[in-house]
């Protein structure tokens, strides 16, 4: 699996500590590897664009820069709801370029042994492409989805989102 969040595990890497941002979709708890994001916002005005796929929002202006903006709900296909106080844009490099994704609300950083990262069972994807899954962790009381974005799309959507 090349550009993989978690790289194939050897002696060396197996123990390496990894830092993810936990995030709620759907009551269900997903984690991204902290260095993609660059930054989590509130809610902003979301500028349409036509001819874009069901799960584009649209565009924000962030300091002079346009990043679209995708919902996961619709990306996953998963009941859509309102926004609210929680609702949170993650803005994250994807091979270069900016992008948002709107989640319900943003948990928490946390750290990880690469120990604890599990490859996902083939039925745990659901609406979700099972190559973004990059592993489960089992913590305690709670399961953690971890995804790798950017294998989410496909070469042509990316080129859609860098002419965005």
């Amino acid at each position: 699996m090349q550009n993989a969040l978690v790289p194939v595990k050897t002696d060396a890497t197996h123990d390496e500590l990894i830092q993810l941002v936990s995030f709620i979709l759907d009551q269900e708890e997903y984690g991204v590897d902290v260095l993609k994001v660059r930054e989590i916002i509130r809610m902003p005005v979301v500028t349409r664009v036509p001819n874009t796929p069901h799960y584009v929002e649209g565009v924000i202006n962030l300091r002079g820069k346009v990043v679209p903006i995708i919902c996961m709900r619709k990306k996953f296909g998963l009941i859509e709801s309102e926004n609210d106080k929680q609702t949170r844009i993650m803005v994250m490099d994807m091979d270069g370029e900016l992008m948002g994704f709107i989640v319900d609300s943003v948990s928490e950083v946390i750290r990880i042994s690469g120990s604890e990262i599990q490859p996902s069972p083939a039925m745990v994807a659901g609406g979700i492409d099972q190559e973004c899954i990059a592993g489960v962790i089992n913590q305690a009381e709670r399961l953690l989805v971890l995804l790798n974005l950017e294998k989410m799309f496909s070469r042509d959507e990316k080129n859609l989102f860098t002419g965005m």
